[in-house]
């Protein structure tokens, strides 16, 4: 028997109902196209890196529940009044493009980075822009591009 494959989902809730709109969107995508999940919750979207590498370090020593094949990052950084956004949105981004880099791993990319809460719905909103569905699908296709070399 084939094991169904399992992403995993890593959303910041620092911006609750916006993480729910989003994983929504991302879970709909992924039961459409067959695959497991798991989700996991951080506080914010600086730390989703983190997460995302205990759950690879997690699978390299062999103490991991579960293996993923794909990882999905989910949040919202909203434009405030101190120079906080730049470094969380960069940071973010910058460890996440590091992650996929040094251990190959298939990431869909879901940190909305808004001006304001009416962007941030515009993309969220699984009825208008749907990012959750684009980041699950962006990670779907990284995994099909791994199967295709074969890792």
């Amino acid at each position: 028997m084939t094991q169904t494959p399992k992403v995993l989902i890593v959303e910041a809730r620092f911006y609750e109902d916006l993480a729910d709109e989003l994983v929504a969107g991302a879970i709909e995508a992924l039961d459409a196209a067959g695959f497991g999940y798991d989700r996991i919750s951080v506080p914010g979207a600086f730390e989703i890196p983190a997460a995302i590498r205990f759950a690879i370090a997690a699978q390299q020593v062999g103490t991991a529940d579960s293996r993923y094949t794909g990882y999905i990052a989910l949040g919202c950084v909203i434009r405030g009044e101190t120079s906080h956004y730049d470094y969380v949105c960069g940071e973010s981004a910058r460890a996440l493009m590091e992650l996929t880099q040094n251990f190959s791993i298939a990431l869909g990319y879901g940190i909305l980075t808004c001006e304001n809460d009416e962007q941030a719905w515009a993309r969220a909103d699984r009825k208008r822009k749907n990012k959750g569905a684009d980041a699950a699908n962006a990670c779907l296709a990284m995994i099909g591009l791994k199967r295709n070399f074969r890792l």
